[in-house]
């Protein structure tokens, strides 16, 4: 039986940014912790625009996936024990479904579970510029427990590549669930 301090689920929602997500599970992979990952119809269309990687090779990153229709899957239970969840890039769409408990999808449910069971569930909002609707929403989901951590760049550990900038954010959704990391420097002071 698996280490389910070591488990952690993966959301990829629609949203512009997917490579985050498979940035993260690349970093869940290299430190060995398992990655139960459920990846919308929409972010594997974007897998396509927005990047060079083929959906087979984030299948693979992946420990173990599940079809986002299938509603049964381990991680829509929270008798199935996990570490908690990111929803990595999260859509407003998903953030949505999240802050109402509209389980639509096993993304949403997963998100729920989490929530329900007291898990750190991490929301990796990627929406710019946001109006009031979507301001509530993250309040609403920040009020049921969930953290939300937008992709924002940091600057101090002086990032040469986009991959740089990516990895700051993979390690503060890290940082969230205490797995110790060397993505990026931290900041030491002056």
């Amino acid at each position: 039986m698996a280490d389910p301090s070591k488990r952690l689920v993966v959301g990829i929602s629609g949203a512009t940014g997917v490579i985050y997500g498979l940035e993260m599970l690349k970093a869940l992979q290299d430190l060995g912790y398992e990655s139960h990952v459920v990846i919308t119809e929409q972010a594997r269309h974007n897998f396509l625009l927005e990047t060079n990687h083929s959906l087979k090779e984030v299948e693979r990153t992946a420990s173990q996936l599940y079809d986002d229709h299938d509603l049964a899957a381990p991680i829509s239970s929270g008798s199935f024990i996990t570490r908690g969840m990111v929803v990595i890039p999260c859509s407003i769409k998903s953030l949505s479904g999240i802050a109402t408990s509209y389980g639509a999808n096993l993304l949403v449910r997963a998100a729920d579970v989490t929530l329900k069971e007291r898990r750190p569930l991490v929301l990796v909002v990627r929406e710019t510029p946001l109006h009031q609707g979507h301001l509530q929403l993250m309040l609403d989901a920040a009020s049921q427990g969930a953290i939300i951590l937008p992709p924002v760049p940091a600057f101090y550990h002086k990032p040469k590549t986009i991959t740089d900038l990516i990895h700051h954010t993979v390690g503060k959704v890290l940082d969230c669930f205490q797995i110790p990391h060397e993505l990026s420097r931290r900041w030491g002071g002056v």
